[in-house]
């Protein structure tokens, strides 16, 4: 669809369609979110700091995740802070905490085998 406006005299042309305009619902959910995942303390690091994840997972994914990555035994405890600030509940979605504390589309996810901050 094409729109022709006219502002302060000038008259402004804009070719975008109302595909481009609006993503389609499956383009959506197809979108990964990127978390950053850093060590605090003596927990070991990982290989990898940067991951693309599903935006419908919940930070209980990521802590087994970050399980099978760091400990050999499973039963370790781990925590997962956002940005520092607190601890998620284990059922919280990503993309919630993505809209709430990412920054330039980025989620940066701190975990510890043991409390730190919160």
């Amino acid at each position: 669809m094409e729109e022709n406006q006219v502002q302060n005299g000038a008259k402004i042309s804009s070719s975008v369609t109302e595909e481009e305009r609006i993503p389609a619902e499956e383009d959506k959910s197809k979108r990964k979110v990127e978390i950053l995942l850093k060590s605090v303390g003596d927990t070991p690091l990982v290989k990898k700091k940067k991951w693309m994840v599903e935006p419908d997972r919940t930070i209980g994914s990521i802590i087994t995740f970050v399980k099978k990555l760091v400990f050999q035994d499973q039963n370790e405890s781990l925590y997962i802070y956002v940005n520092q600030f607190f601890a998620p509940a284990p059922d919280q979605i990503i993309s919630n905490l993505l809209n709430c504390f990412g920054a330039d589309g980025r989620l940066v996810l701190h975990y510890s085998r043991k409390p730190a901050w919160g």
